[in-house]
């Protein structure tokens, strides 16, 4: 390093060497809703590129097939955006310390990177040459195992969200709808075990929270089936829960409610890393998307169905409203950004249909 310019090169070489290492780190390693700028730009840009080829698209059937690509692709991207930081990252550094070439510099980090060895570093300058290509070797080759180790995580985190909402399907119908769910355990006689349907989705709300705050990009998975969808199978439940707790004439079920705050807790801890805002403590009487007419339309279908229900609508929907409005919110936007198919009383209303991203940095 002989100028001001080197020293700016490798400056500039140590920055977008570390933003890739922060964001790796942040994307697979820290176990918290932590999104570092790199990543949280990389599925931006994505997600812009995406909305250019989705927008003339006229059927939802049509988007899901192009936004079932969107967070691999998204990830791929992000890979190779790290590959490609690295390698300039420490073209700059080899640049500053070893080589007078630009092209010098850029053989000798290509190869270090991917461990190629073909360019050694000229005679004279050795000492930083190696010291500068085995660090290279290393962080490529950190980025292999990280990538290798993370990505069976993340899929068998999906598998196992995908397999709670296919097995949803069955008892709550696709799309999912709470007041299907609540009259088929009716109708075969199931509705003493709804504690423990309460207690499975609770363990379920807590999984996803934990797993898609620590790899954000699992939100924007899609489930196999293009009439599918977590965000409207956690609707369908909460509702459920929220209709078992307020209309059923049935005994309170403490894990109904223990239900619905895992559920809203999960969701309004992908809200957050997402940046969609939301009252943490709405008043129990705040306004949701659901209308009264809504729900005593709801409320006469689970009647006719031979549900037993509580004789006083105007307190059950009181009720009802009052837990609803703790995930109301959240539900709707989640809904929007994962452009889920439409389900009643989730995705039917959610704030746009189309394809859009919080990836963006914005101030809370």
């Amino acid at each position: 390093m002989e100028t001001a310019a080197d020293l700016l090169m490798a400056i500039v070489g140590v920055v977008l060497v570390g933003a890739v290492l922060d964001s790796a780190v942040r994307t697979f390693v820290l176990p918290r809703g932590v999104v570092s700028w790199l990543t949280r730009a990389v599925f931006q840009a994505v997600s812009q590129v995406f909305r250019v080829f989705t927008r003339p698209l006229r059927t939802y059937e049509a988007r899901d097939r192009a936004m079932a690509l969107y967070a691999p692709l998204a990830l791929v991207a992000l890979v190779l955006v790290w590959i490609v930081l690295v390698i300039i990252g420490f073209a700059l550094l080899f640049r500053a310390f070893v080589f007078p070439d630009w092209t010098d510099a850029f053989e000798m980090s290509g190869s270090s990177f991917f461990t190629l060895g073909f360019v050694r570093p000229p005679q004279g300058e050795g000492e930083w040459g190696y010291v500068l290509a085995f660090l290279e070797a290393g962080t490529g080759l950190a980025l292999l195992a990280l990538l290798i180790g993370y990505l069976p995580t993340i899929y068998g985190a999906f598998s196992r969200r995908e397999l709670a909402v296919a097995r949803l399907a069955t008892r709550a119908g696709t799309p999912p709808s709470a007041v299907e769910l609540l009259t088929r355990y009716h109708t075969v006689g199931w509705t003493d075990d709804l504690p423990s349907l309460w207690a499975e989705w609770e363990n379920w709300f807590s999984e996803l929270g934990e797993t898609h705050t620590t790899f954000a990009m699992l939100a924007f998975f899609r489930s196999p089936n293009p009439h599918r969808s977590w965000v409207t199978s956690a609707g369908a439940v909460l509702d459920a829960a929220a209709l078992a707790q307020s209309t059923l004439n049935v005994p309170w079920s403490p894990q109904a409610g223990m239900c619905i705050r895992a559920g809203y807790l999960a969701l309004r801890d992908i809200a957050t890393l997402y940046r969609i805002p939301f009252d943490a403590d709405p008043a129990p009487d705040a306004p949701i998307s659901i209308d009264r007419a809504e729900f005593i339309e709801a409320y006469e279908t689970l009647g006719t169905a031979g549900v037993p229900l509580r004789p006083d609508r105007e307190r059950a929907w009181r009720d009802f409203s009052g837990w609803r409005v703790n995930y109301d919110s959240v539900l709707l936007e989640l809904a929007s950004i994962t452009i889920a198919p439409y389900a009643p009383w989730s995705s039917d209303r959610s704030l746009s249909r189309s394809p859009r991203s919080r990836w963006r940095r914005s101030g809370r």
